[in-house]
């Protein structure tokens, strides 16, 4: 059985155990309120636990009511399980060669002493973030809402590094690996790969986060910070740093984080997109973190539905909230402070002025006009990539 007959089967499957429209597939509102674990992870508090090796790890929503997110609070998201359980600090280096003037081998301290320090404040969030959302269920982590965050990031230019080594005229790729390790041999390493053109100022070599080091499941003790990508670029524990002049064909640029190349970037689980092409800059989303879900509140009282949104870089111009399930909306108070890359915290008072179930639904709108669409509208994709349904949350007026 060929892989395209054998992903038809199964969610042929999965389809009948949900009794679900198997021709079109369906997207609605991701899962919520999930059991935050009893134990905690080294550096983190308890969170939404998928799995412990590799580390999965979900923030709640409550987190998403601030325009920074606290480091043991931060989702944590791995593809292979061998992780180093001890880094020698001394002996760490990234390597940069390939199509190069010179070989570098950079340590940690000449990181941080031998070439200008700069500071980014950029939103990190998965692929599949909310890939709950998508029936037939896809391949992949049930993601809620939380595969996500926003930190100030430190460390140094990408391009500064590469000036150093030299580029070759004929230097156009450049591959990023880290130190995790497949459990199996056959299993590939997690590399990535980026043109020269995709590369600015604001692509940095980071060792700190929030004024800390990078906590170790973050990626410590160096990471790629890529701002306006989605995290599948944002190499952790980055080792190697490879220039060549042709793309590489990999497993995870060729098989893995790819989605329809179409112009809704949509197919159906009997109609699969024949074209598909990598997941790369984050579409304009919000989340709701104040209140949360079947939360009481009282009838006339002041309630501040709060928040955060983003998109890949173009910046937010409003949020919009709704109290009559998307028939009507007003505009959001925010706050910006952290730039373009950032979350963008929003605010909106109301008073429930009748008893009974009230949905809060909030949609981002970018400066380019973009905005969110009801989770209906959302195109299935296989791989349950880059949904950014209206948020709702469900509460009861007391």
């Amino acid at each position: 059985m060929q892989r395209r007959e054998f992903f038809k089967t199964s969610i042929v499957a999965s389809a009948a155990i949900l009794g679900t429209n198997l021709s079109a597939g369906t997207t609605h509102q991701p899962k919520i309120g999930q059991t935050l674990s009893k134990m905690a992870f080294p550096e983190k508090r308890p969170m939404i636990t998928y799995s412990d090796r590799p580390p999965l790890l979900e923030a709640p929503r409550s987190v998403f009511t601030r325009g920074i997110t606290e480091n043991d609070e931060f989702y944590v998201r791995w593809h292979l399980p061998d992780i180093p359980t001890y880094i020698d600090l001394d002996s760490y280096t990234i390597k940069i060669n390939g199509l190069v003037e010179k070989d570098l081998n950079i340590t940690l301290k000449e990181l941080k002493n031998d070439y200008e320090q700069v500071e980014v404040v950029a939103a990190m969030q998965c692929g599949g973030n909310s890939r709950s959302a998508f029936t037939p269920i896809t391949g992949g982590i049930q993601w809620g809402s939380g595969a996500m965050g926003c930190a100030k990031w430190k460390g140094v230019r990408l391009s500064d590094l590469l000036n150093k080594a030299g580029l070759k005229k004929n230097a156009h790729w450049i591959g990023f690996n880290g130190l995790e390790k497949a459990a199996y041999f056959k299993t590939p390493n997690f590399v990535r790969e980026l043109e020269l053109t995709e590369l600015d100022d604001h692509v940095i070599v980071a060792y700190q986060m929030n004024g800390e080091d990078l906590p170790y499941l973050n990626g410590f003790p160096i990471r790629l910070v890529l701002p306006g990508y989605y995290s599948d670029s944002w190499v952790k524990m980055l080792s190697d740093i490879t220039v060549t002049d042709k793309y590489k064909s990999l497993f995870f640029m060729d098989k893995a984080y790819r989605i329809a190349d179409n112009k809704t970037e949509g197919e159906t689980p009997d109609h699969l997109a024949s074209k598909t092409k990598p997941i790369t800059h984050m579409d304009v989303k919000s989340v709701i973190g104040y209140p949360e879900e079947n939360m009481k509140i009282y009838h006339n009282s002041e309630v501040v539905v709060r928040g955060v949104a983003f998109d890949d870089g173009h910046g937010i111009d409003k949020v919009m909230v709704s109290t009559d399930e998307g028939k009507t909306w007003d505009e959001a108070i925010l706050k910006q402070e952290n730039g373009r890359y950032a979350f963008t915290e929003f605010r909106f008072g109301y008073k429930p002025t009748k008893y009974g179930t009230l949905k809060f639904m909030a949609k981002a709108i970018n400066r380019l006009g973009v905005e969110q669409r009801f989770a209906k509208d959302i195109p299935w994709n296989r791989g349950g990539y880059k949904y950014n349904g209206i948020d709702v949350i469900t509460v009861e007026v007391v």
